[in-house]
């Protein structure tokens, strides 16, 4: 059998490391065998913790985006194979990529000697960034450079994910769609919550079609691209947490993210996504923050209380990568001592991306 390659893009807090985990665990009830990869612009990634930690078998490309790596991303999913042999290997690229098409998925159909049977492309949208962004307000997506890769990410797509919807109103759904169809006309735009499942049958149909995907030629300015990435501070940290007497572990996650959001605020920095992760045992919880004018969310609830956790945090914020380092060090500090437990930060990297160079580049379709 030949594996299906399923490549679900979008901005950073757009819900793909939910949708991928969705989509795995509906494959595995299918009786198929599900092989993940992640990527991110750094090592420890907090998207392969949270889905080892629901079971899945997940190989990693770290240190840059599948486009800039992409021999790594073939490396990763030969030793998928080799362990596991994956009638469906699941891909999610790093937020703040496009070029996509071009970069990784021609390549993987004319460069890679492996067969893949390569479903649609499909890209997620993040309504709080996204609405402002497509009504074109002012600092919508933090920079026109920002918003540009934003754009971006939606024009290569086969297809649009609105997503969170049951975290705004019908009205604002139908605007959404509106926008995007005023914008990229003919586009299938679908529906859904990744979160609750609500419309999720919809992108299973839409993935299981068979035909010519990434077909879409895209212009790209890569000196525009580099500067709206490096626009954003991007952190990455684990520390071990310890107390003498039970915490609950939701609600420390759910505190260092409001620490985070008011600090934030205080110097005006726009959040792109801020996500913690806590593991304890085989138990684990996530929380997440989108943006800076949305609320903190418990994206994942453990519902214990521990002595002992490892917690994660992945931040993308745009201020400087130095001021990003000492504000998560302080506000993981404040929380742990609220809770009268001490920590010990065990890896923190933080920096700007680099400029996107890919291995491969291929703006021509098969045939």
């Amino acid at each position: 059998m030949t594996p299906r390659f399923i490549m679900i893009g979008g901005f950073l807090g757009a819900g793909k490391t939910t949708t991928v985990g969705r989509l795995a665990r509906h494959y595995t009830a299918q009786g198929l065998k599900v092989g993940i990869v992640t990527n991110d612009q750094t090592t420890d990634l907090v998207d392969t913790h949270s889905l080892r930690s629901q079971g899945f078998d997940v190989g990693e490309v770290a240190g840059a985006c599948f486009c800039c790596n992409f021999n790594e991303l073939t490396s990763t999913v030969e030793r998928l194979s080799e362990e596991l042999l994956p009638d469906v290997i699941l891909a999610e690229p790093v937020g703040s990529c496009t070029d996509l098409v071009a970069t990784v998925i021609r390549p993987l159909v004319q460069v890679y000697k492996r067969p893949f049977d390569v479903a649609p492309y499909g890209v997620i949208l993040k309504p709080s960034h996204g609405a402002k962004i497509l009504r074109k307000e002012a600092r919508g997506g933090f920079s026109p450079k920002a918003e540009y890769i934003f754009r971006k990410q939606l024009e290569e797509a086969d297809f649009i994910l609105i997503n969170r919807i049951d975290e705004i109103s019908p009205t604002e759904v139908q605007e959404l769609a509106g926008l995007l169809d005023e914008e990229f006309p003919g586009r299938p735009i679908l529906r859904m919550s990744a979160r609750t499942g609500d419309g999720f049958d919809s992108l299973v149909e839409f993935l299981d079609q068979r035909g010519e995907f990434g077909r879409r030629v895209m212009d790209l300015d890569y000196d525009v691209y580099a500067e709206g990435e490096a626009e954003l501070g991007w952190l990455n940290s684990q520390a071990l947490v310890e107390s003498d007497t039970p915490f609950d572990l939701d609600e420390l996650l759910l505190d260092v993210i409001t620490r985070l959001q008011s600090r934030f605020s205080e110097i005006e920095a726009e959040t792109a996504h801020l996500k913690t992760i806590g593991l304890c045992d085989g138990t684990y919880a996530v929380a997440n923050l989108v943006s800076s004018f949305t609320s903190p969310e418990l994206s994942l609830s453990s519902q214990a209380h521990v002595r002992t956790a490892h917690v994660v945090v992945n931040a993308r914020v745009a201020t400087d990568p130095d001021q990003l380092s000492s504000l998560v060090r302080e506000e993981l500090a404040a929380a742990c001592s609220a809770i009268n437990a001490t920590h010990t930060i065990q890896t923190l990297q933080s920096f700007r991306p680099g400029r996107p160079v890919p291995t491969h580049r291929i703006l021509e379709p098969v045939g």
